[in-house]
This record gives structure tokens, sequence and C-alpha cells, in this order.
């Protein structure tokens, strides 16, 4: 927990759970909402085929998890450390103009 403590810079044992609490229900509402989406969109196996399918998908769920996660960040209180969260993230894949 103490690892988890200073790699994140908080403080309290409480952050590192609701953090991670954070993360598992952003995970899984997007994995969730996803599904529908693409029906929504009439985005099917049978339209693009497998790959083309999953390519979608995956690529959905990537902006989804993203917004979503800032997102609950914040409702959970821990804004700040999300929206950071998210930057590294970002600049990481090369999207740092999006994010300075």
């Amino acid at each position: 927990m103490n690892k988890l403590k200073e790699r994140w810079e908080i403080e309290h044992n409480w952050e590192v759970i609701v953090i991670l609490i954070v993360f598992s229900v952003t995970g899984s509402t997007a994995s969730y909402i996803g599904k529908p989406i693409l029906n929504y969109l009439n985005i099917t196996t049978e339209n693009l085929g497998g790959f083309g399918y999953w390519t979608i998908r995956i690529l959905l769920l990537f902006v989804m998890y993203q917004f979503l996660l800032v997102f609950f960040g914040w409702l959970f209180g821990q804004h700040k450390f999300f929206w950071n969260f998210e930057k590294k993230m970002l600049r990481r894949i090369g999207l740092k103009r999006f994010v300075d």
C-alpha cells in the first residue's frame, strides 16, 4: 500500500481504495455502455466483419474510458489525481497537444 501511496503521491490509505474503486467502476461502465452505443450506430460484426467491429469497439471504449475516468474521479472526490493521470497517459501515447 505504501508503494502505491508514494507512486501516486497521496497521503491516506482510503485514497488508494477510492482510486482503485474508480478504476474498476470506470472500466466496467465503459464496457457496459459500449455495446449499446455500437448497436445504436448499427455497427455489428455482420456489417463490418470481426476485425472492423472489434477495432471500432476498442477505439470507442478507449475514448469513453478517458472521459469516464475523469468524471468518476470527480464524482469520488479525486479529480486532481485522475486529471493528472489522464494528462500523463495521453502524453505517453503521443497526444501531448491535447493536454497542454
